[in-house]
């Protein structure tokens, strides 16, 4: 795990660095606050942070507010560092957003201590985010955390000027499997669908459960020919499968369904809800037309 040190003193710095590689951390250096604050403003920066509270320019307590004003996804650990060793300043530090504070001169196993909570609580908030945004049976996105990335996905579209695809996908007939083989069959089959579709587009394609046996694939980049062929790709292994029932010692084969639309350099005036209402019209067309195909939404 990767630990921001800031601290403006060269000595503090090098016995900090020494004992993060000691302790099989990866220590990232700023040499006052302002350099700091830089760094934990980038996306996949440092989330665990040591932080010496009187340096240059901005101070760490100064650093500490501006980060929890910010109220972002990823939760930022912070160790607040000071000679500074009354109870006013201890209660001062941690009410600027400090989760810890250690007075100097530190020992060290007390600092690797309160770093190895603070890798706990860091390590624990992201299993709580990939539970919240993820759905139970597939772990694929939610609706909600789709939504969510969509929503960034066509800011960024918007912006650049660029192609958005988005597929929405729907089993034929899945009734019929619950019906027949039960709930848990009908699980099954849509765990093998989900692992089809993970293994069947690219890689910077994000995918979700939007409700019961739909499917929602949204696709940076793709116009809606370049989406209409993956999805056909998808169409035809998936035709082909068969999803193994061990308690009916046989393998069913079910077909989907496929309506596909396209954000096309950025079109200003496509929200998503448009952008979906597309795709779900595409998809009714292709249910209307006998189902296991893939139909484009076109003006």
């Amino acid at each position: 795990m990767r630990v921001l040190v800031a601290d403006d003193d060269a000595l503090s710095r090098k016995i900090l660095e020494e004992s993060l590689n000691h302790w099989g951390y990866e220590p990232v250096i700023a040499k006052d606050g302002d350099e700091a604050w830089d760094m934990l403003k980038e996306d996949g920066g440092p989330t665990l942070v040591i932080l010496d509270w009187v340096m240059p320019g901005m101070e760490g307590i100064e650093v500490c507010r501006k980060v929890r004003a910010r109220n972002t996804v990823n939760y930022f650990y912070i160790i607040l560092l000071s000679a500074k060793n009354s109870h006013y300043d201890v209660i001062k530090g941690l009410e600027s957003g400090a989760d810890d504070y250690i007075i100097k001169p530190f020992h060290s196993e007390e600092l690797r201590s309160r770093l190895k909570i603070g890798q706990r609580i860091i390590e624990l908030e992201k299993r709580i985010l990939c539970l919240a945004s993820t759905d139970y049976l597939t772990a694929l996105l939610n609706r909600r955390a789709f939504i969510e990335r969509m929503e960034a996905e066509i800011n960024r579209v918007t912006r650049e000027k660029k192609s958005l695809g988005i597929v929405i996908a729907d089993l034929d007939y899945f009734k019929s499997v619950n019906d027949t083989y039960g709930h848990q069959a009908g699980d099954l089959v849509l765990q093998e669908f989900s692992r089809l579709l993970c293994s069947s587009f690219r890689i910077y394609d994000f995918i979700g459960r939007y409700g019961g046996e739909e499917f929602i694939v949204g696709l940076p980049g793709a116009s809606a020919e370049v989406s209409g062929a993956i999805a056909e790709r998808v169409r035809r292994r998936f035709e082909e499968h068969r999803t193994l029932i061990p308690e009916w010692d046989a393998g069913i084969g079910v077909t989907s369904s496929f309506g596909v639309a396209a954000m096309e350099n950025g079109q200003p005036e496509l929200s998503i809800d448009g952008l979906i209402k597309q795709a779900d019209a595409a998809l009714y067309q292709a249910k209307q037309q006998g189902r296991n195909q893939v139909k484009i939404f076109r003006t």
